[in-house]
């Protein structure tokens, strides 16, 4: 029976970097899981925090060419509300950024960290699923398909919201939907989107243009179930028009390109993000409307805080508590991430004025004050800087009390 310092389970973008950065640090892992059926038609903005991660990793050299660059936000109140937000507008050089971060489409990105394990020594795929789990106190045992069955001293949930892990490690989910589809695609326009990612906010959700490499966008659009089934049967001609049409020509004519691929949005957050000797990453711990690029980068921030808590290997076994620590140390940011991007999505979708009224005037407070943009804009790039920047302008400010009273 094989043994593995940690078995992953889910080979997505979130199992996938987190077997890579395991692997790298000398950590025997087993990564388990199929290869995706169907290409993930999707693109991923991943913030600056997460680029400079995967340069530690060693893969953003591979990664780059096929990312485009997110200068600037623009947020466009796209309601026909009486109450409606002004247009916000940040830009990374109000940071001291080049960019906020880069938009890289998922299925490319996925070969090129298959690639990646395929040089790992220390890190095994196998491709048979996982289907049975007895994490216990001394170590987990997993059963796999092909009949095989392998242990671990750490079990690590990257399967998704329905995670067979976080069901065998006995953590339950508070799961709700919203009543929404997500259609994305990639589209080729007329004029250049000059790296800036366009995000109007409609009364069934944001319809979100962010750069893909040239004249190229990609499009996350959340409409009403019906309204998405509706889009999905659109001529090529006609989509592309409708797309234009709804970004008011800003870049021009459009050419929406491939086939549409349509997601249904829900929520879910585990009620742990680690128990015993499991953990969970990504899906399987936390998932959210694809609203103002969370996604991805809380599931990176899941496993830098996983690899930190490891370690470098010791020769000794992996300790029995750290899905408990890593509990610990992620509730605070995946509790209030998803607690934003539930508001933020509901108040578009609320009909009740004092809602409407509350939105519009948030943003042009963001809008309008200065300090607190500049705030807000670290604290989406690095969670914590706002509170940190906070505590040491305090200290800060004490310190030259102090200073001016021993003078005295």
């Amino acid at each position: 029976m094989q043994h593995y310092d940690i078995a992953i389970i889910g080979a997505g973008l979130a199992g996938s970097l987190a077997a890579i950065a395991l692997a790298r640090d000398g950590h025997r892992v087993a990564l388990i899981g199929p290869r995706p059926a169907v290409a993930d038609g999707r693109t991923t903005a991943l913030m600056d925090q997460s680029i400079e991660y995967l340069k530690g990793l060693g893969l953003w050299d591979e990664i780059e060419p096929l990312t485009a660059p997110l200068v600037a936000i623009h947020i466009i109140d796209g309601t026909k509300r009486l109450l409606r937000a002004p247009p916000v507008n940040f830009r990374a050089a109000e940071v001291g950024l080049k960019a906020f971060g880069y938009n890289i489409p998922n299925a490319p990105f996925l070969e090129i960290l298959e690639k990646r394990e395929e040089g790992l020594t220390a890190l095994e795929r196998i491709a048979a699923p996982a289907m049975t789990f007895d994490i216990g106190e001394i170590e987990a045992r997993v059963g796999l398909e092909d009949g095989r069955t392998i242990t671990a001293d750490l079990i690590v949930g990257a399967d998704g919201r329905r995670s067979a892990v976080r069901e065998a490690a006995g953590i339950e989910a508070f799961t709700w939907s919203y009543p929404q589809t997500a259609v994305v695609l990639n589209f080729g326009h007329e004029l250049s989107h000059q790296e800036v990612s366009t995000e109007f906010h409609t009364e069934s959700g944001p319809f979100t243009q962010v750069p893909l490499p040239g004249n190229r966008s990609s499009l996350v659009w959340v409409q009403k179930p019906r309204d998405a089934e509706a889009t999905l049967k659109l001529p090529t001609d006609v989509l592309s028009r409708t797309i234009e049409d709804r970004m008011q020509s800003i870049l021009g004519k459009v050419s929406a390109e491939g086939t549409p691929q349509s997601f249904p949005l829900s929520g879910m957050t585990a009620r742990r993000f680690g128990k015993g000797r499991a953990a969970l990453v990504g899906e399987a711990a936390h998932a959210f409307p694809p609203i103002g690029a969370q996604g991805l980068n809380l599931s990176l921030r899941d496993v830098m805080t996983l690899v930190d808590l490891i370690g470098r290997p010791t020769g000794g076994q992996l300790a029995a508590d750290i899905g408990d620590r890593f509990d610990g140390r992620r509730r605070m940011d995946i509790v209030s991430r998803t607690a934003s991007v539930d508001l933020l999505n509901r108040s578009l979708l609320s009909d009740f004025l004092p809602i409407q009224a509350l939105r519009a005037m948030g943003l042009q407070f963001i809008s309008s004050a200065g300090p607190l943009r500049g705030l807000l804009m670290r604290e989406g790039i690095h969670p914590g800087s706002a509170l940190r920047s906070i505590k040491d302008s305090l200290w800060e400010k004490i310190g030259r009390k102090r200073d001016e009273g021993l003078q005295h």
